[in-house]
């Protein structure tokens, strides 16, 4: 009654409440450590979980980059390939490789366009750059197609800058082609491009097929040795150019595959 009516007592108040102070933040000092720790803990644990999953994002991110990097570059090509298609005056159809024979003496490739596609045996393959090889076996919905680096494959020729008329034949590697019977005073130079001549009816005229890169005139043999590089792609790329001529215009058809290879 005297605290509650009249503030004599203030002063004891005061002074109780100062020496009990240290014990009341004793009493507390447990609680306080435990919900700190707890804090930290929970506050430490989050941290690392961040982290992991920012790595993960950083990770898939990067991948996801590689692959744009990837299919940038996949429509870049195809854009070239359809552009060399426009510049072309034959008919073309765009064709996917999908299998590299695994014998390193035979330089065949394997494409997606077959019979029902109107592909047939003996048509000339291209990609942006140059001519790559002609079809030798054509089943449903696959061929095979015969690389002009192949040693059995020849291709006559022509040098756009002389005309002369010479057969390039494969070499059995993918990086030159062999100039055949070329005579020592052959008008042709290191750097002259050969195109297709058209003879023989087999390859149309007028595509690219290999840059002239050494020329050798051999004492005692009248002719000289020449190599040319393809200019076509031969061991990289991923989409192709099936050429219909007028004589052969793309109509589908299921006549005449190898049933083998479907």
């Amino acid at each position: 009654m005297v605290d509650h009516w009249t503030s004599w007592l203030e002063l004891v108040r005061a002074s109780l409440t100062t020496v009990v102070t240290p014990v009341i933040v004793a009493a507390d000092f447990p609680a306080k450590t435990l919900e700190y720790l707890s804090v930290a803990t929970s506050t430490r644990k989050a941290l690392i979980q961040e982290i992991t999953r920012l790595d993960q994002t950083h990770l898939l991110l990067r991948a996801q980059t590689q692959k744009m990097r990837a299919l940038t570059a996949e429509n870049n090509r195809l854009r070239i390939l359809l552009g060399s298609a426009e510049k072309s005056q034959d008919n073309v159809v765009v064709a996917e490789l999908i299998g590299i024979d695994p014998d390193p003496k035979t330089h065949e490739v394997i494409i997606d366009k077959g019979a029902v596609n109107g592909t047939f045996i003996g048509q000339s393959i291209l990609d942006a750059q140059g001519l790559m090889g002609q079809v030798i076996s054509v089943s449903r919905y696959t061929s095979r197609v015969l690389l002009i680096s192949d040693p059995s494959h020849s291709v006559p020729v022509q040098v756009a800058r002389s005309n002369l008329r010479l057969v390039a034949q494969g070499s059995g590697a993918t990086s030159h082609l062999n100039l055949m019977f070329v005579q020592n005073s052959a008008d042709i130079l290191a750097g002259d491009l050969l195109i297709s001549s058209g003879l023989g009816g087999r390859f149309p005229a007028g595509y690219p097929v290999a840059i002239v890169n050494k020329f050798e005139s051999q004492l005692g043999n009248p002719f000289a040795f020449v190599t040319a590089v393809p200019s076509a792609l031969l061991d990289r790329g991923r989409y192709v150019l099936l050429v219909f001529t007028e004589d052969n215009q793309y109509s589908p058809s299921e006549k005449f595959y190898d049933k083998n290879l479907d």
